[in-house]
């Protein structure tokens, strides 16, 4: 589903992504300034309670993701050093959005809501990185690790759509719970490519053994 709707942005951006790169701008600084604005409205605008606000803006430039693509394969820039670059930027990112989201918990809240809360969205942060370094560590072994229920795009939507809709005033509980079932999500993510792996990996020992 995210793969679609990522190629669906991707056209609709075409005439903008064709405009930047007349105006000279390069799919590197779309990618740059896409994720320090994605930073800077979670960590400013999730604290001081402006969820709603906070979600719209990150949306805007979450776009970015599928713009800089679309700019990098018009221009002939696809290459190694942009996927590098999106990748790690994406780490970037979603560590603001969670961080965020518990400076929220802990500023806007208090008692056991404050402390369930933002246990929930840093486990999600360690849950989601584990994911993430689950496939590159394979695939820098030459394997694939490319399963799993919650990969980036679930992530990014689900705890949005939840962050958005308490900013529209759904109790804070429903973000609490939202973001439980994603770290549940992403732990279960990283069981799936362990077990991935490992078939791959004994496949390979009785290869060699033959």
């Amino acid at each position: 589903m995210i793969s679609r709707l990522r190629g669906l942005v991707g056209r609709v951006f075409g005439p903008l992504a064709a405009l930047l790169l007349r105006w000279g701008v390069t799919p590197d600084a779309v990618t740059v300034v896409g994720t320090l604005g994605v930073v800077a409205a979670a960590l400013t605008l999730f604290p001081t309670g402006h969820l709603f606000l906070g979600t719209m803006v990150i949306m805007v430039f979450a776009f970015s993701d599928a713009l800089d693509g679309t700019m990098a394969r018009a221009s002939g820039r696809s290459g190694p050093w942009g996927a590098f670059l999106d990748s790690t930027l994406d780490r970037v990112a979603d560590a603001g959005l969670f961080v965020g989201l518990a400076a929220y918990f802990l500023i806007q809240h208090d008692g056991v809501l404050a402390t369930v809360g933002a246990v929930a969205a840093v486990t999600c942060l360690i849950s989601g990185f584990t994911v993430s370094y689950s496939r590159a560590r394979a695939e820098g072994l030459g394997m694939t690790a490319n399963v799993g229920i919650a990969e980036r795009g679930e992530r990014l939507v689900v705890s949005l759509v939840f962050t958005g809709l308490v900013g529209l005033g759904v109790p804070p509980i429903a973000l609490v719970i939202a973001l439980i079932l994603l770290a549940a999500a992403s732990i279960i993510t990283v069981g799936q490519r362990m077990a991935t792996v490992y078939a791959q990996a004994q496949g390979r020992t009785r290869d060699s053994a033959t």
